[in-house]
């Protein structure tokens, strides 16, 4: 009986738990839309989608946070200057998913969890050992996921290059700035690069200069290929030379 009443206990804190990350996620959109809704792109995005860019989500509400964001933002400020913390970002961006690390961490706490009452529970019939196994597991299920998810998109986005690449030569021979012909590949190409040049654009909209965007590009999409690509187009953007006959 009591073993039942323990894991009703934990599966209504884990399905609470989700539910404030998801509270926290809804709610800091909606303050950060209602702020600075006006100031959209061409591409019919609010600036919210902007602050996306870093992925620190660290714009706050003036509200009082609910306990779920009081402990995420706590989560967030403790470790923020952690040497893991600045990975995760990283991580997180080339995921592409809007998470800060204090959430990734709150992520941690449920998966490991989860997969402890499943073992419990479903799996190995009240088995401790196995469970506790189990539970060693969903501490590393996130970052499986994130992994997997950061080289598939890897791969579509080296597999897209070639003619993304001859997409941006056309648009600056065509007589493009190198921020409209990256504009063009933003509205033409697919997924993912489609949305990794859109950042890019967002960012220099943003006043970051265009050298320091494309090494955050580089930084989300690493990658021999696409590290030349930008070195010459920073030469080319320093030394004015034309690019039909630098890229030749």
């Amino acid at each position: 009986m009591e073993i039942i009443i323990v894991a009703v206990a934990s599966v209504v804190a884990l399905v609470m738990l989700g539910f404030g990350i998801y509270t926290i996620r809804r709610d800091r959109r909606g303050v950060i839309d209602e702020r600075l809704g006006r100031y959209t792109t061409e591409y019919g995005d609010s600036l919210s989608d902007l602050l996306n860019v870093s992925g620190d989500g660290s714009m706050q509400s003036d509200t009082q946070l609910s306990p779920t964001q009081a402990l995420q933002e706590y989560l967030d400020k403790s470790i923020a200057e952690r040497e893991f913390a600045k990975q995760w970002k990283i991580q997180l961006a080339r995921a592409d998913l809007k998470l800060t690390p204090g959430e990734y961490l709150m992520f941690h706490f449920l998966s490991v969890i989860g997969f402890f009452l499943a073992g419990y529970l479903v799996l190995f019939s009240g088995n401790i050992i196995f469970s506790l196994l189990a539970a060693v597991g969903g501490f590393f299920a996130p970052r499986i996921y994130v992994a997997n998810r950061t080289g598939k998109r890897n791969r579509d986005f080296e597999s897209q290059l070639p003619d993304n690449l001859q997409m941006w030569v056309n648009g600056l021979r065509s007589g493009y700035s190198v921020l409209q012909a990256i504009e063009a590949i933003a509205r033409e190409a697919a997924e993912p690069t489609a949305s990794e040049f859109r950042r890019v654009v967002k960012e220099v909209q943003l006043g970051i200069p265009m050298d320091e965007a494309l090494a955050h590009l580089l930084e989300r999409m690493p990658g021999d290929d696409l590290d030349l690509v930008i070195t010459a187009v920073n030469i080319q953007r320093e030394v004015g030379v034309t690019w039909p006959r630098f890229w030749k």
